[in-house]
């Protein structure tokens, strides 16, 4: 079979809707298979709660849904959506120090997770080519380990069972994927998976963000420094539509995450700046705080397997979950979509699931290098990982890290190429050329920072006080 017909996409998030949009751009019709009743609009869902967390896209991974789906972006702005630009519209306090706030190379997109899944799904199932199956669960793949031919699924309502049978199955299902026990019951052997655990919780309430604010007022990143060898912890305040900040607070292992109202201020006091908590305490809190622990880095390797059915591929969190902290899962998934779409057109004859899954597989080595190395950096991260990568170990290794981080912080040139690879608009390579090894070393730096570098406007927005002195130690 060439030329698939009958696809079957299980999830219907972010990365599952996407893989529809796509599936039905090549074939004649396509099922979405999912556990919830997905909202009508932008809306929470008990399948989703990492939705109560800050999201944002990356303008790497905007670009592609643009060009899958036109329009989208400008959707989601006149919802009330914020075009972040990197670093002009964020205050940044990093691991080395306050950041400056360089002409915007790339952007991101922050607004409410429902709002983004809304905008997509909202177009994706307008398609008459798809289904939507809702409150209904995934129990195993049919057919053997040469080929997939079909999911067998059961309704959560009535318990009834029944087989869907398609040309294709995606997988899509997120970090509580069965795909492991599914291959297995196909006789195909263990998939193997590579675990990076910082330990990391979060920690999220909504308020009333003072008037302007959520357009004249930066976005705030206050990160942890893991060169302090103690649990890390950071805390964001992020601007949200209909005039909300959404403020997550977050910590590494050990870290003492706040899990109630009472605790909730007390903690934003708590990290490496005040900035947060100045931010929060005058205005109004508009939700309960919401609390969640799963955030390891996680990848499965499908592609390494000797065997792969036909018939089948795996994207999204499925394949490789990332520390929401980063920000890269949304658009890994945009970007595994996007390698989707260019391949289908070549049809899937006997073998080229198999290719196909590799490529999707490349599309998430670069955040995962991100995510993971980064995690490392934290002391009581379990590493339980062969990708030899993050096993080197080198204090070499570790300068340069902070090479870069110092070098991002300073100069526009280095931030430009750091924001790109951040931003997924550039590989991860590109920060170990020799040409960028030059620019570290050659780049004109600016002052470091002695505090948050805020404007006389955005100031009064916030009614805060400037600080002083705002610059020291030229370099």
């Amino acid at each position: 079979m060439t030329e698939p017909r009958h696809g079957i996409v299980l999830g219907g998030s972010w990365a599952g809707m996407l893989a529809a949009h796509v599936l039905a751009r090549h074939l004649e019709s396509v099922t979405v298979v999912d556990r919830d009743v997905l909202p009508g609009g932008p809306a929470q869902r008990k399948g989703l709660p990492q939705a109560r967390h800050v999201h944002v896209l990356w303008s790497g991974g905007a670009r592609i849904v643009e060009s899958l789906l036109p329009g989208t972006i400008d959707r989601v702005l006149a919802a009330g959506a914020r075009k972040i630009g990197f670093h002009e519209d964020v205050v940044t306090l990093t691991s080395h120090g306050w950041q400056h706030r360089f002409p915007p190379r790339q952007y991101v997109i922050m607004c409410g997770r429902p709002l983004l899944d809304w905008t997509v799904r909202e177009q994706v199932l307008a398609s008459d080519r798809i289904t939507l199956r809702q409150r209904t669960e995934a129990v195993t793949l049919t057919g053997d380990g040469t080929r997939v031919s079909g999911v067998e699924v059961h309704g959560l309502d009535d318990g009834a069972r029944e087989v869907l049978e398609a040309d294709l199955v995606i997988d899509a299902t997120g970090r509580g994927s069965g795909l492991r026990k599914w291959l297995s019951a196909l006789g195909l052997p263990p998939v193997e998976v590579d675990i990076v655990d910082a330990g990391i919780a979060y920690s999220t309430r909504q308020f009333v963000a003072p008037p302007g604010a959520t357009a004249g007022f930066p976005a705030v990143n206050v990160a942890a420094d893991h060169r302090e060898r103690r649990p890390g912890r950071f805390g964001v305040v992020f601007p949200q539509e209909g005039g909300r900040w959404m403020v997550t607070l977050s910590c590494t292992r050990g870290g003492d995450l706040p899990t109630t109202e009472e605790d909730f201020l007390p903690y934003a006091r708590s990290l490496r700046d005040p900035l947060v908590a100045q931010l929060i305490a005058p205005v109004e809190p508009i939700t309960p705080v919401f609390v969640s622990r799963i955030g390891a880095n996680r990848r499965l390797y499908p592609e390494r397997l000797d065997r792969w059915p036909d018939g089948l591929l795996v994207l999204g969190d499925s394949l490789a979950a990332f520390n929401p902290i980063h920000g890269h899962g949304m658009s890994a998934a945009a970007r595994a979509a996007a390698v989707l779409d260019r391949r289908l057109g070549g049809g899937l004859g006997p073998g080229a699931a198999h290719d196909l899954q590799r490529a999707i597989g490349e599309t998430v080595d670069d955040p995962w290098l991100m995510a993971a190395s980064k995690d490392l950096e934290y002391v009581g991260c379990r590493n339980h990982s062969s990708d030899p990568r993050l096993n080197l170990g080198s204090s070499a290794v570790h300068q340069f890290v902070d090479l870069v981080a110092s070098g991002s912080m300073l100069s526009r040139e280095v931030s430009d190429v750091v924001t790109d690879v951040l931003s997924m608009s550039a590989p991860q390579s590109e920060l170990g050329t020799s040409r960028f090894f030059t620019l570290i070393q050659r780049a004109e730096r600016l002052p470091e920072l002695a505090g948050p570098p805020l404007s006389a406007e955005e100031l009064a927005i916030a009614n805060l006080e400037p600080r002083s002195p705002v610059l020291r130690g030229a370099r």
